[in-house]
């Protein structure tokens, strides 16, 4: 189990623009995922939960990597002031 985190690890200071079809998703809020910006379970015991993004058309997000947006799951820019 994993240390609790106050804040989430920045995994990149840059967002992954990612094309998706329909479906759900589930964004890495934690930062540790091996594979972001998606997660991969590795929030447990960690306080943080990956947010869910469902999609009925293909789309392409600028998803978030610093972890530090005011709009999960995407960027808002806030990388650059990081």
């Amino acid at each position: 189990m994993a240390d609790k985190l106050i804040d989430p690890v920045i995994a990149k200071k840059e967002p992954a623009v990612a094309k998706m079809g329909p479906g759900e998703y589930h964004w890495c809020g934690c930062g540790l995922s091996k594979n972001q910006p998606f997660c991969d379970g590795s929030h447990e015991g960690t306080g943080f939960h990956p947010e869910t993004i469902k999609l009925v058309e293909e789309r392409e997000l600028p998803l978030c990597q610093c972890k530090r947006t005011k709009m999960p799951p995407l960027c808002d820019g806030t990388h650059n002031k990081l």
